[in-house]
């Protein structure tokens, strides 16, 4: 099967460590294509990066989409335009935040969330209500860490996300951690073994579940919101995602 997993911001190295965390868990089968867009911000860090990444995002998809994929993945953990790319894709969408969280709510009763910003608590928070799983999550934790500095191995960064998680075991009672930003995927072992929990990367956790998507046949259901988008006159630089 072929999965196609797309970087919402701009950064080509960030695409390099999600397509390196995809492989790692990916059936022998499974290809991988990771891509990220040409415009939009080079990280989404709170609502209004995340507005701008959306457009790019969706034309990745619509790329993807004419090239076969079997399946996409939004590797942003705010599950950045998920709902329009589900409108708008051929196959079924999964977004790793959602993913994410659905994953950890099978192995732990209360999880918490360690992400970089604390520009992005609202939005997870927001996410997951929206998901149903708001009181399966003892508390979203942000590190104080900028998603680009996550790009090397930085000891700072890695040692605020390693403090906020022994926060969260301590202060929240927490019996698994969700990783909250793509850029996390390569850490989640090493966090794992440090701290003695289980720790979710939404990068491993979506690629399993949509190859079981495709396995079992299943899509985006179009009874509902859904549903693919009425044609209409898209204006100015958007006239290129005229449905």
């Amino acid at each position: 099967m072929r999965l196609h997993v797309v970087n919402p911001n701009t950064t080509v190295a960030m695409t390099a460590k999600i397509a390196a965390a995809a492989h790692a868990v990916a059936l022998p089968d499974t290809v991988i294509d990771a891509r990220q867009p040409t415009m939009g911000p080079v990280s989404i860090e709170g609502f209004y990066d995340e507005a701008f990444a959306v457009p790019g995002m969706l034309g990745c998809i619509r790329e993807a989409d004419r090239d076969g994929a079997d399946a996409h993945i939004i590797a942003c953990f705010d599950d950045t335009g998920l709902d329009a790319a589900r409108a708008a894709a051929k196959a079924p969408v999964i977004g790793i935040g959602e993913a994410a969280f659905h994953m950890a709510s099978l192995i732990a009763a209360r999880f918490a969330v360690v992400t970089t910003l604390g520009v992005s608590i609202v939005p997870i928070e927001h996410n997951l209500k929206k998901y149903g799983l708001a009181e399966r999550c003892a508390r979203v934790r942000a590190a104080e860490v900028p998603v680009l500095a996550l790009e090397e191995r930085n000891a700072d960064a890695i040692g605020r996300i390693s403090t906020e998680i022994t926060a969260a075991i301590r202060d929240d009672r927490a019996e698994a951690i969700v990783l909250g930003c793509a850029g996390m995927a390569d850490l989640a072992a090493e966090l794992a073994d440090t701290h003695g929990l289980p720790v979710v990367d939404g990068v491993a956790a979506a690629v399993t579940l949509a190859e079981g998507l495709v396995r079992l046949g299943l899509k985006t259901s179009r009874i509902g919101p859904y549903a693919a988008p009425r044609s209409k006159t898209y204006s100015g630089p958007f006239s290129v995602f005229q449905p």
